[in-house]
């Protein structure tokens, strides 16, 4: 019976390679953007998650946006030799990344595969399933064999009206661009790097400090470009900020209706207190500070939903196709006479710069 499960495991195993290796659908390059990047994490069928952007690496700013379950770091990608050893025992999920411009989505996945605190909805729960067993290129081609997956991060790509026959290939003159991750798992910090071997082990961490953890390998990556560089990016995968002031909401206005019930009620009689007592006044002290706590937590709320639409509309432009309308409207300018003066003054633009 083992030998049939083996077997069978094989067979899946192959089927997945040979369909991969099929697959001629590529994947598109997607903007570092935490709004780009929650609505992908949504549109994988995850709740609950949201991308913020880290602008320093102080704690401060790390406590304000906790709890973190994952970092991930946008560099600019060079060829060379990394001395560290690979963790070939670690219990985490790393996919090979096998596949050109799928370094976005699989640090993504970097993440959400390796937290038990992500509800990661019926899609990822079933390939993380099925794939757990898998070594790590295959699990890279499983990704890029993922329809769903794929589909994602292409609905990303930018409108090109207009194609070029054939792709050019990347020289050592353009700039490339990769990203990584940075995740906790069992007490113990990872480096995730689809284009390693394996995880790399940087150290012990706590459940709750292991960002700060982190910012030291960070630092040590950024300063290797010392000042020929300064393109870096650092988003943090982070529990919805909205979720968590509903559940806020909710505690202080459960808190104060007991405090209502407290000062009104006693044994199913009011309570009558002598107004101007110590007791009196400092109910109406609290009762006073958590209403005010309900109104920030509830502009709170509103902040987020206006973040949210805005990434929307944000997206939706990044989706749109812009050149109808600038066709139209050269056409539009020429008929009304406006393209000579505007080509006059391309021409003198044109000889200022010469």
């Amino acid at each position: 019976r083992k030998k049939e499960k083996e077997k069978e495991k094989g067979g899946e195993e192959e089927k997945y390679i040979l369909m991969a290796a099929n697959s001629t659908e590529s994947w598109c390059t997607i903007e570092s953007d935490p709004g780009v990047f929650t609505e992908l994490i949504e549109k994988i069928g995850v709740e609950g998650v949201l991308v913020e952007e880290l602008y320093t690496l102080c704690e401060e700013e790390l406590k304000q946006i906790s709890p973190i379950y994952g970092l991930i770091f946008l560099f600019k990608y060079r060829s060379e030799k990394d001395e560290r050893p690979i963790d070939v025992n670690a219990d985490v999920f790393f996919a090979s990344q096998v596949i050109n411009n799928a370094c976005a989505t699989q640090a993504i996945l970097s993440i959400l595969m390796n937290n038990e605190d992500i509800e990661l909805g019926n899609e990822l729960s079933t390939f993380r399933e099925f794939t757990k067993d898998f070594p790590p290129e295959l699990k890279g081609l499983a990704i890029s064999n993922s329809m769903v997956i794929r589909q994602v991060h292409n609905s990303f790509a930018r409108p090109e009206p207009i194609v070029m026959e054939g792709r050019r290939e990347a020289t050592g003159d353009d700039d490339l661009f990769h990203f990584i991750s940075y995740v906790p798992r069992g007490g113990i910090l990872y480096e995730l790097d689809g284009l390693k071997g394996g995880p790399i082990r940087l150290g012990e961490c706590s459940k709750d400090g292991w960002a700060l953890t982190a910012m030291p390998h960070i630092q040590e990556r950024i300063a290797r470009y010392q000042s020929s560089e300064i393109r870096f990016n650092l988003l943090a995968m982070t529990k919805d900020k909205e979720l968590s002031l509903h559940e806020e909401l909710a505690t202080v206005e459960a808190q104060l209706w007991g405090k209502a019930m407290r000062v009104d009620t006693k044994g199913g009689k009011p309570v009558v207190e002598q107004e101007g007592t110590k007791d009196a006044m400092d109910d109406s002290s609290n009762e006073e500070a958590l209403r005010a706590r309900v109104e920030v937590i509830k502009a709170g709320i509103a902040e987020e939903k206006r973040r949210k639409a805005a990434w929307k509309l944000e997206n939706l432009r990044r989706r749109h196709d812009y050149l109808p309308f600038l066709v139209n409207l050269l056409k539009l300018a020429a008929q009304k006479g406006a393209m000579t003066s505007l080509e006059q003054a391309g021409e003198v633009a044109k000889e200022e710069k010469e």
